[in-house]
């Protein structure tokens, strides 16, 4: 039976992991031009979307290429000129059953492996690691971790000339963050504060909003929730592949709407520890300090390259 929810296995470090951690942190999920399908899965959850949809298209092509076919068949066959005394056959049972049946068949093909992903996205593999509240505001995002080690803070999109009124006060914000590489770093996604969080943990999402609706979706993770005034939506990821990933709000929430980018930054157990216990004094000292580890870390492997 099509199973949509898939296991991952962790893959092991030793030896050759410091490549492995490394190459994980080059991974930048985010949207690239003329993109025909979605961003690569990072979580069980988006690979079990990405399972549907492919599941789904082996019944839509072969159904539009038939109909396609049916239609062209009946308007050459049965033409004015080639047909000019129409018939007058008004039923067909054998017809009329295949029609019925078929249709039946194809609509449960999809609805059990639909409503298999529909439970498995409300119920997550194991007890959370741990719990963040994300609060939607006009325009920007506000994260709460909610645990022994409070951590609290706000993220901001930056490198926006529309925001920072200016294309060297964009430059400037950048400057004062360390990210001025913008592949890694793209205009439009990247923040001053990502959500860090560690790898392979379940991570549950409270979504809410303080003013108007907004919607927590980041594509890689297979996340979508809106954030409602008044109101705690919960929803749950479980990354599997360390790297920073992007998303946007995708409720539309007012004038600057499109500058509400989210960004995930997924890291091994021992730098998550260390960035919590940092952070509960000081975020940006602690997103310094990761930034610095990770930079470490790719250096290491450019030189075990060589």
């Amino acid at each position: 039976m099509f199973n949509p929810v898939k296991k991952l296995a962790c893959a092991t470090v030793a030896g050759s992991g410091v490549l492995m951690v490394s190459a994980a942190q080059a991974i930048a999920a985010q949207p690239t031009p003329w993109q025909k399908w979605h961003q690569p899965a990072a979580s069980p959850g988006m690979e079990a979307i990405e399972a549907f949809d492919i599941w789904t298209l082996w019944f839509i092509v072969p159904i539009t290429l038939f109909v396609m076919a049916l239609l062209a068949y009946v308007m050459i066959r049965f033409r004015a000129s080639a047909n000019p005394v129409p018939s007058k056959v008004t039923h067909n049972t054998t017809i009329e059953v295949v029609w019925t049946l078929a249709p039946v068949a194809i609509l449960i093909a999809l609805a059990i492996p639909s409503f298999q992903l529909l439970t498995s996205q409300f119920n997550p593999p194991e007890e959370p690691a741990l719990t963040i509240k994300a609060t939607g505001y006009q325009w920007y995002w506000g994260y709460e971790y909610q645990g022994d080690a409070e951590v609290t803070f706000e993220s901001r999109p930056i490198g926006s000339e529309v925001i920072a009124g200016s294309k060297e006060a964009a430059l400037k914000e950048r400057e004062a963050v360390g990210k001025t590489d913008l592949q890694k770093y793209p205009n439009l996604l990247a923040v001053d504060n990502e959500v860090v969080v560690p790898v392979g943990k379940v991570i549950r999402v409270l979504v809410t909003a303080g003013d108007v609706i907004h919607d927590f979706a980041l594509p890689a993770f297979g996340l979508k929730m809106d954030g409602i005034p008044g109101r705690l939506n919960e929803t749950f990821f479980q990354a599997t592949k360390e790297g920073l990933y992007y998303g946007q709000c995708s409720e539309l929430c007012g004038k600057y709407h499109a500058y509400m980018p989210i960004a995930i930054r997924v890291v091994s157990e021992d730098d998550f520890d260390v960035w919590q216990d940092m952070a509960g004094d000081d975020v940006d000292a602690a997103n310094k300090a990761l930034m610095a580890s990770l930079a470490e870390k790719e250096k290491t492997v450019e030189v075990a390259g060589n």
